[in-house]
């Protein structure tokens, strides 16, 4: 009997197409994905690069050297300054908005903190050659000591590269010797590991990363995690939900709905805007826990998360009604969302920050509305960004949840016609 027990089973698993899609396609894809994002892509060439925004403030030959240098570093990509708002390169009231710092710094800033560029590089010219100063963005922590590892050897093979050779019997030049191997760290700034010859007599390379975004510890790094936990359970709520109207024509209770004045297009808005404010009740809710125990500063950004709320809502209630009018049955759309939800949730970076993917994966990521409204959610708790910086992300889950809204009711004419 258990025999014939274990047989009936493997039949109706071979009939199951969900079944065996969860039981062996899943797990390959899964593992498929993330080996691609932590194994540096297949076959290990599709690393991410580092974005790196370079200010010459030095205007120097060895400044030069150090920058031709750092663009043949594989695992950086280099940005150059664009020219300056004025031909001047000061403000419009004709001082410096921070004090004595210059346009190009404060530009430079800028760049970090819209997300432009995860590092800004400024070039400065110290006594003892080339110094450098990192602006670095911390939502992406490893960013910033590679770059500073980089620069660091950059300098000191450019400084060996253009300081003569010591005759012999004549005392080195001038600069506190590093013995072979050291690890040198600068007091008070980022350490980076940086290894110099003894004979070379170099002084250690100078350089201080400072935490653009960061400027007091109030703001904690959960703010980034959280809405990629929301985002996610919105798209497997907006899948269950949409699953009644499956429920409803399986038991008959459509044929009820439409023989009164009912239209399909009502039927479906009504389902829509009930997903709608039940994803918004549900992220507020979780915001509002996140704020309580872990101090996000949900209050300081409603008008921000507000925006972003409501256009992710609309936009997951939307995907739960397509994937709704696609299935035919229950198990049929409990098998699909699994395996979308998940798989955009992945690519999206609700699992894994998109900082570690390559660039490929980066762009493949931005097919999901995951990554769109993870963007919009971190230029609010953690750029702190204006509402109007949000338009491109408020753009595409407008239009996203458009087009699915669209898209479900055009599939939804099989249960009017049927």
């Amino acid at each position: 009997m258990i025999w014939t027990v274990v047989q009936i089973n493997l039949r109706r698993l071979r009939h199951s197409r969900v079944e065996l899609l969860l039981s062996f396609v899943v797990p390959l894809a899964f593992f498929s994905i993330f080996a691609v994002i932590f194994g540096g892509g297949i076959g290990g060439q599709d690393s991410p690069r580092i974005k790196v925004l370079t200010v010459d403030a030095a205007g120097t030959a060895r400044s030069a050297a150090v920058l031709a240098r750092l663009a043949d570093a594989p695992g950086l990509q280099l940005f150059a300054l664009p020219p300056p708002e004025h031909p001047d390169g000061k403000h419009p009231d004709g001082k410096h908005p921070d004090g004595e710092r210059t346009d190009r710094e404060r530009r430079a800033r800028q760049q970090v903190r819209r997300g432009e560029v995860v590092v800004a590089l400024l070039l400065e010219d110290g006594p003892e050659g080339p110094a450098a100063r990192l602006l670095a963005d911390a939502s992406d922590p490893i960013a910033a000591q590679l770059v500073s590892a980089i620069t660091a050897q950059a300098i000191s093979v450019t400084a060996r590269s253009t300081i003569p050779p010591t005759p012999p019997g004549k005392p080195a030049p001038p600069g506190k010797p590093t013995p072979p191997g050291t690890l040198v760290s600068v007091p008070g700034e980022a350490p980076a590991a940086r290894r110099l010859p003894a004979e070379a007599g170099l002084s250690a390379p100078r350089i201080s990363v400072e935490d653009v975004l960061r400027g007091d510890e109030s703001k904690p790094a959960v703010s980034m995690y959280a809405a990629g936990i929301a985002v996610m359970f919105l798209l497997f709520g907006a899948s269950g939900g949409g699953g009644a109207l499956l429920e409803e024509q399986e038991n008959g209770t459509l044929e009820r709905l439409f023989a009164t004045r009912l239209t399909m297009d009502q039927l479906l808005l009504g389902k829509w805007v009930y997903q709608l404010g039940l994803g918004v009740v549900q992220t507020t809710l979780m915001f509002l826990w996140g704020q309580w125990v872990f101090g996000i500063d949900l209050l300081g950004h409603w008008q921000g998360f507000t925006a972003m709320t409501l256009v992710t809502a609309g936009a997951a209630a939307s995907f739960g009604l397509l994937l709704a009018t696609l299935c035919r049955t229950r198990n049929q759309l409990n098998g699909l969302s699994v395996i979308l939800v998940l798989s955009m949730s992945a690519l999206g970076g609700s699992m894994v920050p998109r900082y570690l993917m390559g660039e490929g994966l980066q762009r493949a990521g931005l097919w999901t509305f995951n990554a769109w409204a993870l963007d919009g959610y971190n230029k609010v708790f953690w750029r702190e960004l204006p509402l109007a910086e949000l338009w491109p992300q408020i753009s595409v889950l407008v239009a996203s949840g458009f087009v699915f809204l669209m898209a479900a009711r055009a599939l939804a004419v099989r249960w009017e016609t049927g």
